[in-house]
């Protein structure tokens, strides 16, 4: 694997019995890009985001995220990544705070260093008028950036975001928007972004690949796939 590709898809499948729902999935996300991954309902998006991540083992196939196989060295995989899950993950009855530094002990913090990664990561998500408030009376825009920050809290080299605009309004998907540009930008994140809103995806994405039936059927630039084949791909 090239040290400018931090993801790298081989043959990925995944059945679920007789249903087959990610097919010999192969595709790349190199170094401080952002892949944004288009396709309808059921085009095996989320299913792959599971594998990379390692809630599902694959059928067969495998994946490389940051030199490590998902597979063999699993564990060495996920370290480098931050996910985001569809909804928005936590235990409702923590406070963000005590659910950051929660976080932060899982990713290998200990102590002081768990307490200033949780703050850090209330002031780049912008959460520090509602540090002490539980997770479940949150807004679904401070869910979602909730959702982030627990993703980033160990300084990732890879952030997989399912959905991160689902169910918020305009103006919250906007500020996810500059909070996935900005760290883009400054920490040369590596970014594979599922996302059905077109408007935020082209603002987001340096790439997309449209996915269906659990394949790539299509990959490019914005200015390379037709709008609609674009339409097409992401029609639910």
């Amino acid at each position: 694997m090239s040290d400018l590709l931090k993801i790298e898809a081989r043959e990925l499948c995944k059945n679920f019995g007789s249903l087959v729902a990610v097919d010999h999935l192969s595709f790349e996300v190199g170094a401080g890009e952002v892949l944004g991954f288009l396709g309808p309902n059921g085009a095996g998006k989320s299913t792959t985001m599971k594998m990379l991540t390692g809630f599902l083992a694959p059928t067969s196939g495998t994946a490389f995220i940051n030199g490590h196989d998902i597979v063999e060295d699993s564990l060495a995989a996920r370290r480098c990544i931050g996910y985001l899950p569809e909804g928005a993950p936590g235990y409702g009855e923590m406070g963000v705070r005590s659910f950051l530094e929660f976080i932060a002990r899982a990713r290998g913090f200990e102590g002081k260093k768990a307490i200033e990664a949780a703050g850090a990561a209330i002031e780049r998500l912008n959460l520090h008028g509602v540090p002490e408030q539980p997770i479940e009376t949150l807004s679904k825009g401070f869910k979602r950036r909730v959702g982030l920050a627990q993703a980033i809290i160990h300084d990732p080299q890879v952030l997989i975001l399912d959905e991160p605009t689902e169910g918020i309004q305009p103006n919250i998907v906007h500020e996810i928007g500059d909070i996935i540009i900005q760290l883009n930008r400054e920490e040369s994140l590596t970014v594979l972004l599922v996302e059905q809103k077109l408007p935020f995806a082209r603002r987001v994405a340096t790439g997309f690949d449209l996915m269906e039936r659990g394949r790539v059927v299509a990959s490019g630039d914005i200015a390379e796939l037709s709008e609609d084949l674009i339409q097409r791909h992401l029609a639910v």
